[in-house]
């Protein structure tokens, strides 16, 4: 999608997903991580998910970032992204979920050891 000089682009979004508003599956989200099964692709596939399964060869990316490489609104990647998992030409994980914080009085031992060995 080419963007004009204001930074938007000449083509809405929703365009880009056939008009398709919402995702077919409600799993997706902003962090979940996307790849692609290295599947060929196949004939006939929309501009806009040959695209993202451009953006994820060889690699990763969560949903944020695809839509941030594609320059699409998150809503209009999940929709996209859901299409290509349920083709089987891309996997999604969900996000890794936040480790628990460490004990302070831990923290304050290392910390306090460090110092020791230091001097």
């Amino acid at each position: 999608m080419t963007g004009r000089r204001s930074g938007r682009p000449l083509v809405p979004a929703y365009l880009s997903t056939g008009g398709v508003a919402r995702p077919s599956r409600n799993s997706l989200e902003r962090l979940s991580v996307l790849t692609g099964t290295g599947g060929p692709a196949p004939a006939g596939l929309p501009a806009a998910q040959h695209a993202l399964l451009g953006a994820l060869d060889g690699g990763s990316l969560t949903v944020v970032e695809s839509a941030a490489v594609l320059r699409l609104p998150v809503s209009a990647l999940r929709v996209l992204a859901a299409a290509l998992i349920d083709q089987g030409l891309v996997s999604a994980r969900p996000p890794v979920p936040s480790a628990a914080l460490p004990d302070r009085d831990l923290l304050k031992r290392v910390a306090d050891g460090l110092r020791a060995l230091k001097l």
